[in-house]
């Protein structure tokens, strides 16, 4: 019986593993392929097809830089990106903690109206909002679109530090409050080490919704110096010279930084998940 039992144990771990290698496997290729396909020759694209890479041609990414405004478009999503996170993880951090800190009432009506918020499509909330940005002004700007992503990016935020904040421990703050510590000192000093893992949660979100953002940069933005990446890439692909190859590097060159920002925050990123998942 037990021999039995360990090797269902044992073909169970292999099962699982084979399905975990093949879900990375289909999630990784097409970035594979998209990285692959951006140090090949435009001539090679369509003719050569090959899961090893090399030789490799930088040729791609020249043009891109050179014969269009992709820096620029870079500077944009990155201001607008970081922009949402800092407005984000600020406001996220003291309405979760004012919404379980305080006591006063409507707190879960609030909490509620947020994530019914959060519901809605974004192309449903980017009309709305373009009339109202164009009536205060501000349509066609970085700001505009900022406060777009704050749209989406505020709920989750306040939602996930609500988790957070919500089963620390009340005891731990009075206990620094009896030792001398004001209760903006006992804030600062206990309750937001101690949420760490949840606020780089929240910052890596808004991060990642801000960057890669398509129908709010589509719908708020109209001129070409303020474009952001999805948009400028996508309005490539409506060209008569369509270059795959430029295509390619300026889609490689937008989930770099999401690949850089995952290998260093990563291990917050699990935590805060986890926990989040456990304390909401």
């Amino acid at each position: 019986m037990s021999r039995r039992t360990g090797a269902k144990h044992i073909l169970g771990r292999i099962a699982l593993y084979a399905a975990v290698l093949l879900v990375s496997l289909y999630s990784f290729f097409p970035i594979y392929w998209m990285a692959l396909s951006s140090t090949r020759a435009q001539a090679d694209l369509f003719t050569k097809v090959s899961l090893v890479p090399g030789p490799l041609d930088w040729e791609s990414y020249k043009s891109l830089l050179q014969l269009t405004d992709y820096p620029v478009q870079f500077a944009n999503s990155l201001i607008v990106a970081s922009v949402t996170v800092v407005v984000t993880v600020v406001c996220s951090i003291f309405i979760a903690y004012s919404l379980t800190r305080l006591h006063f009432r409507g707190k879960i009506a609030i909490v509620a109206a947020m994530l019914f918020g959060y519901m809605f499509p974004p192309l449903m909330l980017a009309i709305p909002m373009f009339s109202l940005f164009n009536d205060i002004g501000l349509a066609d700007s970085l700001y505009a679109l900022a406060g777009a992503h704050l749209a989406i990016a505020l709920p989750l935020g306040v939602w996930l530090l609500w988790g957070f904040f919500k089963t620390m421990p009340f005891e731990l703050e009075e206990a620094a409050m009896v030792d001398g510590c004001t209760r903006l000192q006992a804030f600062l000093r206990i309750v937001l080490p101690l949420s760490l893992p949840g606020i780089l949660t929240v910052a890596i979100f808004s991060f990642l919704l801000s960057w890669g953002d398509y129908v709010f940069g589509l719908v708020l933005i109209m001129s070409d110096e303020n474009k952001t990446l999805p948009v400028a890439l996508a309005s490539m692909l409506g060209s008569n010279d369509l270059r795959w190859g430029d295509i390619m590097a300026g889609a490689t060159l937008i989930a770099l930084p999401l690949f850089v920002l995952f290998t260093f925050l990563y291990r917050y990123f699990v935590a805060g998940l986890a926990a989040g998942a456990l304390k909401g």
